[in-house]
């Protein structure tokens, strides 16, 4: 059984990778079409990749780990998210309110439904597969919250819901809700697939679950109420405390697992760094240390923590769920190759170079987006092989008389 969201992630891929290449030359002022697209980048990577693998691969991945029957295809959840998603980054970059809300409608129905069906799946027993649900159900809610406030910042609504700092709201909500709670939940349903072994104890995952939910509520209310302090420092604290634990947890289980020679266990590790940079840092803004620019640190980590971090998560992930659910492979491994790992990381690291060095920033953000089109090309390839040898699978299977 072919899975329409993962294909659909492979078009989304290849997007991001013109999308990458675009702000490279436009950045080394070698192309002058679609400038200032910033957003609409950002959610190819975002709304579009990840967003559509994780739609794809949550309900298939409960129930191979609680050993239910694959479930069929949520044709209505498909059609409505991707509906959405046309829709909506159609509307970005003309700024069109109508479908801007139209699309973000959409997206927020789909999450709603996926929700619901994962909640149904969840079992009573305190399996680590039940406690995994758990966050995956809590970064949907946190979606739903930046839908609603990332909507909101091109209609006008942060008045009337009355957040100081819109766009920082709306990025905490979709970085360090929806993606950082999902994206612990692979890592418990995942790790424990390639060590043979659970990740760590019902005991320990849970504190994470619940350090890491309240840790991300903090770091919205923060800034909704204009930068509070006593809701983001305690935010900070414990999610990056929780994310640190996770970290170390997921380390120690490749490293048993022999896995520390692979390109795929270092992109998952290497990818939490570029997550973990803006959170340290952030004590130091909040201080007024010098040499730390507040400003421009808010206004361009966001960019390498989206392509060091998301996308690098999937590097690993997104070839691994297509040999599993589409090559029906009973031991994938985790994707990527050492140009992937190199490139990537080197955009990242060029990204924050042009915070502190402003005057060459142009030169470095184009050199950084060159980087990571050259990272996505063998990612690419990776899921188009795999992805071509499903098809004529299926192919091969169907009757050729009418």
């Amino acid at each position: 059984m072919l899975n329409p969201y993962l294909l659909m992630t492979l078009l989304y891929l290849l997007v991001a990778v013109l999308a990458a290449t675009d702000a490279s030359l436009t950045s080394l002022n070698l192309l002058g079409w679609f400038n200032g697209l910033r957003w609409l980048r950002v959610h190819f990577i975002t709304l579009g990749m990840a967003t559509e693998a994780i739609f794809g691969v949550l309900p298939w991945l409960v129930a191979a780990r609680r050993g239910l029957p694959r479930p069929q295809t949520r044709w209505d959840i498909w059609l409505t998210l991707n509906a959405g998603l046309l829709i909506l980054l159609a509307g970005i970059p003309i700024v069109n309110g109508a479908l801007i809300f139209t699309g973000g409608t959409l997206i927020f129905i789909a999450a709603t439904l996926l929700s619901l069906q994962l909640w149904q799946m969840r079992g009573t027993s305190p399996t680590p597969t039940r406690i995994s649900i758990h966050f995956y159900v809590m970064g949907l809610a946190y979606l739903l919250l930046g839908i609603i406030v990332g909507t909101g910042l091109w209609l006008g609504w942060s008045g009337p819901l009355r957040i100081q700092i819109p766009v920082e709201v709306h990025i905490h909500a979709n970085n360090w809700g929806f993606m950082s709670l999902v994206f612990a939940g692979l890592l418990v349903d995942v790790i424990p697939r390639l060590t043979r072994r659970e990740l760590a104890s019902d005991r320990v995952i849970n504190a994470v679950f619940w350090m890491m939910s309240v840790g991300a509520l903090g770091l919205v209310i923060g800034p909704w109420l204009g930068g509070s302090l006593w809701f983001t420092v305690p935010g900070l604290v414990l999610h990056l405390s929780a994310t640190i634990w996770l970290l170390g947890l997921t380390g120690a289980g490749v490293y048993r697992a022999g896995l520390l020679g692979t390109p795929g266990a270092w992109h998952l590790l290497l990818a939490y760094i570029w997550i973990l940079a803006p959170v340290m840092v952030a004590p130091l803004i909040i201080l007024g240390v010098p040499g730390f620019p507040g400003t421009g640190i808010e206004a361009t980590a966001p960019q390498a923590l989206i392509y060091g971090w998301v996308l690098q998560f999937a590097f690993a992930l997104l070839p691994y769920f297509m040999r599993r659910f589409l090559a029906g492979e009973e031991t994938p491994r985790l994707g990527g190759n050492w140009l992937s790992l190199l490139t990537v990381n080197v955009g990242s690291g060029l990204i924050w170079a042009s915070i502190f060095l402003t005057g060459q920033q142009a030169t470095l953000h184009g050199t950084a987006y060159l980087f990571f089109a050259v990272s996505m090309l063998p990612i690419a390839w990776e899921m188009g092989q795999i992805s071509r040898s499903a098809l004529r699978r299926l192919e091969a299977s169907v009757p050729a008389t009418l």
